[in-house]
């Protein structure tokens, strides 16, 4: 399915919000967060998402969050995508893929596998991209030097 589809209006985004029904299959919009809406804390969802409205807190997903060109978002997001037209303020982890359209502007960290930025985005904060982006390392690792020395101190013959 297209993610147009899913464009404030669109005949399948009436029909989804008006049912509240989702397939399960990962690809029906089962929540939708309307433009003059606000609502904090924490979200936890399976299927897609699409926020037009104003958000504040935690988000994670098993699949797929749209920020429309109203949403306004200031949170920790860990979702399989993230599809950005509106304002995210905080650190983003997409596992696949985080797509910002022209009209996106994000302030955070980024870590995901793939990304697109259609000219006109705007994007601040450190990006780590790839395979390995989203996988944990262990605490400290990057911080230690491989000669044994402790950060900030040479190691002395």
């Amino acid at each position: 399915m297209a993610f147009n589809e899913f464009r404030k209006g669109s005949t399948r985004e009436m029909s989804t919000e008006t049912t509240g029904k989702g397939t399960g299959n990962g690809n029906a919009l089962t929540a939708f967060i309307d433009q003059g809406s606000e609502f904090s804390g924490k979200l936890s969802f399976q299927d897609t998402v699409r926020i037009d409205g104003r958000f504040e807190g935690e988000i994670k997903s098993e699949n797929t969050l749209i920020v429309g060109e109203t949403g306004s978002i200031q949170a920790t997001i860990s979702s399989q995508t993230v599809i950005v037209s509106g304002e995210i303020q905080g650190d983003v982890e997409a596992r696949t893929l985080l797509h910002l359209h022209k009209s996106a502007r994000l302030t955070g960290n980024v870590k995901t596998k793939s990304l697109v930025i259609e000219e006109g985005a705007v994007l601040n904060g450190q990006i780590s991209m790839g395979e390995g982006a989203t996988k944990s390392a262990s605490p400290g690792s990057a911080d230690k030097p491989k000669d044994g020395s402790q950060p900030g101190n040479p190691k002395t013959a």
